[in-house]
């Protein structure tokens, strides 16, 4: 018993001093098999020995060494720092919980068959052996709940269904050994990507290969402010930053109409020309941002200061969805507009106008629109956008999108391809799958990664064409 209680102290300060890294698999293999049956083997040393005091020490040694690696292996499961991104090491952290998980319970199982089949010589009392098996299902569920909620509150690749629908199937045995397995699956290609971008940034860090010779300024559209703690854009300029890019924002109002907004993008694009010295900019615009630049370009005499104008999703020969909108009944769309306007005048706006801003959307003011407002010889346009594949691709614009459907016509959620044709058209954004790339997809609106499609490396490959055009 001596020897024993001096091995558990030797092998607590080892631990506690991370000699031994109790996150290698050769260690998390023993104490994985060994940990949970510590109370059952310190209740029969205690019945073999008849020393009090060693009794005491050995019970302490085990209650720490037991906390001790439960505390350390289930806050950070994984050596080191597999990456520089917080929350990719816990994600990482959760799928090495589940694979645990997984290796406890086969090992635990086949442990008990053993025990159970082949009378080994070490026998103890039945309620001590349930005692046993119920601190090893405790054990085990622990490593798969605090693995499971990691996955499922930090994955950008499982959509809120996937998440809501294995949130409700972890509950139902032996279903919940398949969502496990899903879960470790998922975070295994979101961790080979994300630390392939990771890598990949490192490798191109001296190229620059998104440091175009004028600056980018990205325009918003409709509904959304260029706010500094949520970023419209999501991760992407972020990524065009590390890669050399110089990114500014336009600042325009949320629902301004297109001359009021035109206003604020003329007047950051001279702040932008006059810190840099006479440069140019080149316009990155989604949705209606794309019709402010364009107004800002031909109407406002700024073909001068833009290099080049691509459009993502804009629509400019109209949406469908407001042709379908403004059939509402007049005075309920002018109670949406009171209380829209309302509110963004509180987080900002000067002067909204909810329902001038929807009419610019509709088909037939585009093409009035389309017919003033003319490309400048001096300006590149080229455009972009995507489609959804299916209704419930984006929850929040199946409904728009069916309508779509209903008229005959595919579209992003909010925007058909033939209207967000304009300049030269680069192409239509799809998956390998069949879940499509929405309108909201394609400016990483929700920071999720979807297969086949990977949103910051389109906006690195897309200014450095223009970087390659001598943009």
């Amino acid at each position: 018993m001596l020897y024993i209680c001096i091995g558990l102290f030797l092998v607590f300060i080892l631990c506690l001093f991370n000699v031994i890294n109790i996150t290698k698999k050769l260690w998390i293999a023993i104490w994985s098999v060994l940990l949970p049956h510590s109370l059952l083997y310190s209740v029969y040393a205690f019945q073999n020995n008849e020393s009090v005091v060693l009794n005491i020490i050995l019970a302490v040694l085990l209650v720490l060494l037991i906390f001790y690696i439960l505390l350390r292996y289930n806050i950070k499961p994984y050596p080191g720092k597999p990456s520089t991104d917080r929350r990719l090491n816990i994600l990482i952290g959760g799928r090495k919980l589940l694979l645990t998980g997984i290796y406890a319970l086969l090992a635990q199982s086949v442990l008990y068959i053993i025990y159970f089949n082949y009378k080994l010589n070490i026998q103890f009392d039945n309620y001590w052996i349930i005692a046993d098996i119920i601190i090893n299902i405790a054990f085990i569920l622990m490593l798969f709940i605090n693995g499971f909620w990691r996955i499922i509150l930090l994955s950008r690749r499982l959509n809120i269904f996937k998440k809501l629908l294995y949130a409700f199937l972890i509950w139902i045995p032996p279903v919940n050994l398949f969502v496990i397995l899903a879960l470790n699956h998922a975070a295994t290609i979101e961790k080979d990507h994300e630390l392939y971008k990771i890598n990949q940034n490192a490798w191109r860090v001296d190229s620059q290969i998104c440091k175009t010779k004028y600056p980018l300024l990205l325009l918003h559209g409709v509904g959304f402010r260029d706010l500094k703690y949520l970023n419209y854009w999501g991760r992407i300029p972020k990524q065009l930053v590390k890669n050399g890019a110089s990114v500014y924002y336009g600042n325009q109002e949320a629902w301004g109409t297109i001359e009021a907004n035109a206003e604020d993008v003329k007047k950051k694009i001279l702040e932008i020309t006059k810190e840099k010295k006479g440069a140019k900019v080149n316009i990155i615009a989604h949705s209606k941002g794309g019709l402010d630049a364009r107004y800002t370009i031909s109407k406002l005499g700024m073909d001068d200061y833009v290099a080049s104008l691509t459009t993502i999703s804009t629509p400019h020969r109209g949406s469908f969805i407001l042709d379908f909108a403004l059939k509402l009944p007049k005075k309920l769309f002018s109670f949406i507009g009171r209380l829209t306007n309302k509110y963004f005048k509180k987080i900002g706006d000067t002067n909204p106008d909810f329902e001038t801003a929807c009419r610019q959307f509709l088909t037939e003011n585009a093409k009035e629109f389309n017919e003033q407002v003319k490309d400048s010889d001096k300006v590149y346009y080229q455009s972009y956008t995507s489609i959804m594949s299916r209704a419930h691709s984006d929850f929040i614009l199946f409904f728009p999108y069916l309508i779509g459907r209903f008229q005959g016509q595919k579209s992003d959620g909010l925007v058909a391809p033939e209207s967000a044709k304009w300049g030269e058209f680069k192409g239509v954004i799809e998956t390998e799958r069949t879940r499509g790339i929405s309108h909201g997809d394609i400016i990483d609106l929700r920071r999720n990664d979807y297969k086949g499609f990977d949103v910051r490396e389109f906006y690195v490959k897309l200014v450095n064409e223009l970087k390659n055009k001598g943009f």
